[in-house]
């Protein structure tokens, strides 16, 4: 196997740090995007353009899966309070009406 081909694991909880100058890739970019073909006596595509624009549109991948992983952790953070803030409350209230 092409070591091009092989995914790299992440570090965990490594964020990814890029410069204040990098845009990210929209969807419409990478549908309209374009490659010249190669020169003389060879067919197809550069295979140089092809793998540089494949590597940005896996680390701009890389990046919504991170904003996703990070977005489901803090959902299942945010559920687990409100559960225990839920049964805290109910507790108050049986407490409340036992008092009386």
């Amino acid at each position: 196997m092409n070591a091009r081909n092989q995914r790299p694991d992440p570090p965990r909880g490594a964020a990814t740090y890029r410069s204040g100058a990098y845009t990210s890739l929209l969807p419409w970019q990478v549908r309209e995007r374009r490659f010249p073909p190669v020169g003389l006596g060879r067919r197809g595509l550069n295979p140089d353009d092809v793998y540089a624009f494949l590597d940005r549109v896996a680390v701009d991948m890389a990046a919504v899966y991170a904003a996703l992983a990070e977005s489901r952790r803090e959902t299942v953070r945010i559920t687990a309070g409100l559960r225990r803030w839920q049964t805290d409350q109910a507790r108050a209230c049986n407490e409340r009406d036992e008092v009386q």
